[in-house]
């Protein structure tokens, strides 16, 4: 049986390398998850960088305020 595109768009998702820049836990620095390759192209520009940081700002501030989801941005326009 065909998979679904939902499905298949899972599939794709869950074979991605995702990491935050440092490569240690979300919970004990605060920042961001994203797929291993965006986060290598963001960190090989300055505006990827300042982008980089502003998101993780961003997920540091929703943490402490108890929230679990962030609305950093990065991922905004993406297809899922």
């Amino acid at each position: 049986m065909a998979k679904a595109k939902s499905q298949k768009s899972l599939d794709k998702w869950t074979k991605q390398k995702w990491t935050t820049a440092s490569g240690k836990k979300s919970s004990e620095t605060g920042e961001v998850y994203a797929p291993k390759k965006t986060i290598t192209k963001l960190k090989s520009t300055a505006e990827g960088r300042k982008k980089l940081a502003a998101a993780n700002r961003k997920k540091r501030t929703a943490t402490k305020q108890g929230k679990q989801h962030a609305k950093h941005g990065l991922h905004k326009g993406k297809k899922r």
